[in-house]
């Protein structure tokens, strides 16, 4: 389990470096290497998360709402980018409803047994 967690991680800090390199390469064209570098060790992850198992819901889930919080947090240090009160609780919201999400399908993977 630990590796799948390791996995996730790689995941989403590659996307998260391929978004941020994709905003960058606006000044600098060899950015558009690494967003392409990141996007593709990320999806390859994501792949081997899904073939080791894991759901779906829960991959997607907790991928794209971390990767989006980390985003919006880095462009801001990053870029200079706005980062307000609304938008810190829009994903507080996200993260929260993918934690339900997480929670909600180990109840599903238990009666499917």
């Amino acid at each position: 389990m630990r590796g799948r967690w390791s996995l996730l991680a790689l995941a989403i800090v590659t996307e998260v470096t391929g978004t941020l390199a994709l905003r960058g390469a606006q000044d600098h064209s060899w950015l558009y290497a690494v967003t392409a570098v990141g996007y593709v060790v990320s999806f390859f992850a994501l792949v081997r998360l899904l073939q080791s198992g894991l759901a779906l819901g829960v991959v997607y889930g907790i991928w794209s709402a971390l990767g989006v919080a980390a985003t919006a947090a880095l462009s801001t240090v990053l870029f200079g980018e706005a980062f307000t009160g609304l938008m810190v609780m829009g994903l507080v919201l996200i993260v929260g409803g993918v934690a339900l999400v997480e929670a909600g399908s180990h109840p599903a993977a238990e009666d499917a047994s």
